[in-house]
């Protein structure tokens, strides 16, 4: 099933953020591999896709797991979470109705 995972930063999480970032990217190639990741990716906190400075508010994360379980455990040791970038997480069932396929 897939499940979203919807975090939010602390207030200036830019610079913990550029230094956990290989490695919170290298666990969302391992996911893409598997081909369980749908998509990925952060908030900008402007309306902007290069918001400079002012970084980012939280991440978006749509990935196939067995279980709420196995995706909240997944969640539980993402190095944005280590490094004090996110301060909160949630992990919900989610189903995708569009693009069909």
């Amino acid at each position: 099933m897939l499940y979203a995972i919807i975090s939010q930063d602390v207030e200036n999480s830019l610079e913990a953020r550029i230094k956990a970032r290989p490695d919170h990217l290298a666990r969302l190639e391992q996911l893409q591999k598997e081909g369980r990741l749908v998509l990925a990716g952060p908030h900008p906190a402007i309306d902007s896709n290069d918001p400079g400075e002012a970084g980012f508010s939280g991440s978006l994360v749509v990935a196939e797991f067995a279980s709420l379980n196995d995706a909240q455990n997944w969640a539980d040791i993402d190095p944005y979470i280590t490094a004090g970038v996110y301060q909160q997480v949630s992990v919900k069932p989610f189903k995708k109705v569009f693009p069909a396929g």
